[in-house]
């Protein structure tokens, strides 16, 4: 897969992500309409100081901009633990994720009880 399209996967991603931001009722009553214009960052960095920010969006959100990250230091695809890279099935899934199989696993398994507590 090319940058490019990762781009404009991750982009499209962004789109949905802000409809979806845009149409829960809390959202716009603390961001306001002005949201549209802010960038991800600036998106990420004020939800963060307001209750949105325990929305599973929210968490949406900041793997986004890490997978942006990522793609910008050319590090895209590769496991944020291990540095192997992540199957091509798993980001075709999930274009944020972060980790391969075998990390995700070992991530959860050692985060269930934080896991629990957020759900």
């Amino acid at each position: 897969m090319s940058t490019t399209h990762i781009r404009h996967e991750l982009s499209e991603l962004e789109a949905n992500l802000r409809k979806e931001l845009g149409a829960l009722p809390p959202f716009l009553e603390v961001i306001g309409e002005h949201y549209a214009s802010l960038s991800l960052t600036e998106l990420i960095d004020t939800l963060a100081q307001t209750p949105l920010a325990d929305h599973p969006l929210f968490c949406q959100l900041n793997k986004l901009d890490a997978a942006f990250c990522q793609l910008d230091l050319g590090l895209y695809g590769l496991c944020s633990d291990c540095e192997a890279e992540i199957d091509t099935e798993r980001l075709n899934q999930d274009p944020t994720e972060q980790r391969c199989a075998s990390c995700a696993e070992h991530y959860q398994h050692e985060h269930r009880h934080e896991l629990r507590l957020t759900h």
